[in-house]
């Protein structure tokens, strides 16, 4: 029989989350009127507390509304850290709405600003605290539950492996259910065929199905979908999409037709605004500081060789779109002349002393700083390349064109784990990929810290 622990562990989480935000709503205030002069006077803090029923009913509401208590096994802690955000926004404006129909002495803008700041911090860690209790006890035992896998083959046995060493759902897998004539399972015993499906999960005590079928078998989905009609389980299917690299699925639906997205591009609407204001920030003040070496640089390239400072290239970034990428000129101005476009080679005869210099510690990049700040790159994302090498790896390798979805960067998840310069295209559009399907502004200025903590030099800059 299923056992629906979700709801209990809703009821949990809803109490401990109006404890906390009655703790910083009166927080708020010992903050707000104790620590700074008030001009109209220090309100009693019955009139606080008497609004304290309303804002715990108002966060109820919000959080609810949010989605704060779909509580599932497969749903990790930091998918919710967003929705925390935007609950407790939600509430911030109720809260002001509350305040501003009661017209009593506790309407302080900057108290409410403050308890917006201190629910957002104390629910992430709140919730961040009873995630790892309630991972601790379902590793022992508690909160348990068991998953039996339908489909034997590579797909339900990765299935089954992912399961098995992700503890924190509290999931237990079983085994499989197969035909008798379907590949051999390695990892758990096979329990029977899809025929006797509700009584394995009967005789099993199963909570949960996962449907693993490979993408050839998939005609076989109507016959599943009977045999689960009849199980008390939960159900989910498992889709197979080895062959779509950087794929991230995303669940949508429209009057009930549920839609299943590939692919979507993470950079759109807020997302791109803020990574633009960022590349802003941040391009800005890179641009100062590094200004003094750019100096030096330049007359540097001037006084040792002849020819413009700096080199324009034609590359491709976002949308498929060339622009001209600026930097230091490091070859001889004829450096293409015979050879055509070429990679660079270690102990490159076409380099300059000062450009073999530069290109060492990637100084001859300071100028794409320029790109950042037109617009054309950003600081962070896959490094554009040459229209003729794009077209060659486009036919090459699958894929490669997604790597446009988003801006070129000076630096990026390729960069620092060491896929830079002659090195393998396929595990730089790997990781490209990846970092694309999983782009945040936290990833951004994790990458920027890595670029700067493991400095400009690496073994493939020449």
């Amino acid at each position: 029989m299923y056992r629906r622990h979700g709801n209990k562990l809703g009821l949990v989480f809803l109490a401990c989350d109006l404890s906390v935000t009655a703790a910083t709503w009166v927080a708020a205030y010992l903050l707000r009127f104790s620590l700074l002069p008030s001009p109209g006077g220090v309100p009693d803090l019955d009139s606080v507390l008497s609004g304290l029923p309303l804002i715990c009913l108002l966060a109820a509401v919000s959080y609810r509304l949010c989605g704060l208590y779909e509580v599932h096994r497969l749903k990790q802690l930091p998918r919710e850290l967003g929705v925390v955000v935007q609950a407790s926004g939600l509430l911030f404006v109720l809260a002001i709405t509350l305040t501003f129909y009661r017209r009593h002495a506790y309407e302080s803008r900057l108290a409410l600003g403050l308890f917006f700041l201190l629910n957002v911090v104390a629910l992430t860690v709140m919730r961040r605290q009873l995630w790892r209790g309630l991972k601790f006890f379902r590793s022992r035992g508690l909160n348990h539950g068991r998953a039996v896998i339908v489909g034997s083959g590579r797909h339900g046995q990765r299935v089954a492996r992912t399961i098995q060493n992700n503890s924190w759902t509290g999931l237990e897998p079983v085994g499989f259910v197969d035909c008798p004539d379907g590949p051999e399972p390695a990892l758990l015993p096979r329990l029977g065929s899809l025929d006797e499906l509700p009584a394995i999960v009967e005789k099993h005590r199963i909570d949960h199905v996962f449907v693993a079928l490979p993408l050839s078998r998939y005609g076989e989905l109507p016959k599943v979908y009977r045999a689960v009609s009849d199980v008390l389980a939960e159900v989910q299917l498992v889709p197979d999409i080895p062959s779509i690299t950087g794929a991230r699925l995303r669940m949508l639906e429209i009057d009930r037709v549920p839609f299943l997205s590939l692919r979507e591009n993470p950079q759109e609407g807020w997302g791109r605004w803020a990574k633009r204001l960022m590349d802003l920030a941040l391009g800005s003040a890179a641009l100062v500081m590094a200004a003094p070496v750019m100096l030096a640089l330049t007359a540097a390239i001037k006084l040792t060789s002849r020819g413009p400072v700096l080199y324009r290239q034609r590359r491709t970034g976002l949308g498929g779109r060339d622009f001209q990428m600026f930097k230091f000129r490091s070859m001889r101005v004829d450096a293409e002349a015979e050879t055509g476009p070429v990679w660079a080679r270690p102990d490159d005869g076409r380099c300059t002393s000062v450009g073999r210099f530069m290109r060492r510690w990637s100084l001859d990049e300071l100028p794409q700083l320029f790109n950042v700040l037109a617009g054309d790159m950003s600081l962070v994302g896959p490094r554009p390349e040459r229209d003729v090498f794009v077209e060659r790896f486009r036919q090459q390798l699958p894929g490669y064109a997604q790597r446009h979805w988003v801006k070129a960067g000076m630096t990026g998840w390729a960069q620092v784990n060491g896929w830079r310069g002659n090195t393998s295209v396929r595990h730089r559009l790997r990781c490209d990929l990846d970092y694309i399907a999983n782009w945040s502004l936290a990833l951004d200025l994790k990458i920027l810290l890595m670029t700067i903590w493991r400095g400009f030099r690496h073994k493939n800059a020449y």
